[in-house]
């Protein structure tokens, strides 16, 4: 053996170091809940993103009143009957709201389907109400200022939980039929994180649009 080779031998491991620096990861989980979720960040930054945008669309309607030289402009205020009733719709929806999460989060695949189908029945309560919510502001969008900040803030509201509609019932179905895989689990946890963002945003919006115009 030459010194080149006898370099390269000593160099080079043998069986038993590298034995030693394989790590044996089959026994770790495949999917994590919170802030180990890679889909709970994801979740988060989306949350921050859209928050931004109601939060803006709020200062426009107070940024308006202030020049307005009344307010509503040329129009009453909106009927309180079908607002009022889709946020206690969705107050409501809370509760099986974190029953899902809950199943999700102790892989109770039943529970977390039978839970999830009850915030679906809840989303599509709210979306037949929003219709008469349009129907009841009073105003146009094109009528003047007012009415486009107006329908603007429930336009918005409404987009996000269509959205959110929409992934609940692909999750349903999933649940119960399948494919199912493991992170399904995460996916129903965050969906569930997802709609306190929408039930929560909603609450602003109700003040601005049904009670400041009031004030």
């Amino acid at each position: 053996m030459n010194t080149t080779q006898t370099r390269a031998a000593a160099s080079r491991p043998d069986s038993h170091d590298t034995t030693q620096l394989v790590l044996d990861v089959r026994t770790l989980p495949s999917f994590a809940f919170g802030h180990r979720s890679l889909m709970w960040w994801s979740t988060m930054g989306l949350m921050l993103i859209e928050g931004t945008v109601f939060a803006i669309a709020v200062m426009m309607v107070f940024y308006l009143r202030a020049r307005a030289p009344a307010w509503p402009m040329a129009a009453d205020p909106p009927q309180l009957l079908w607002g009022t009733l889709n946020t206690l719709v969705l107050l409501v929806s809370l509760w099986p709201n974190q029953l899902a999460k809950n199943a999700a989060e102790r892989g109770d695949r039943s529970r977390a389907a039978l839970w999830l189908s009850a915030c679906l029945v809840a989303s599509v309560a709210f979306l037949v109400i929003r219709g008469f919510e349009f129907a009841s502001l009073n105003v146009s969008w094109y009528a003047n200022a007012y009415g486009s900040v107006v329908w603007l803030l429930l336009g918005l509201h409404t987009t996000h939980l269509i959205t959110d509609t929409v992934d609940t019932a692909v999750l349903a179905v999933l649940l119960f039929t399948g494919p199912f895989e493991g992170k399904r689990f995460v996916d129903v946890s965050e969906n569930a994180l997802y709609w306190y963002f929408v039930v929560l945003s909603w609450l602003p919006v109700y003040s601005v649009v049904y009670w400041a115009s009031r004030l």
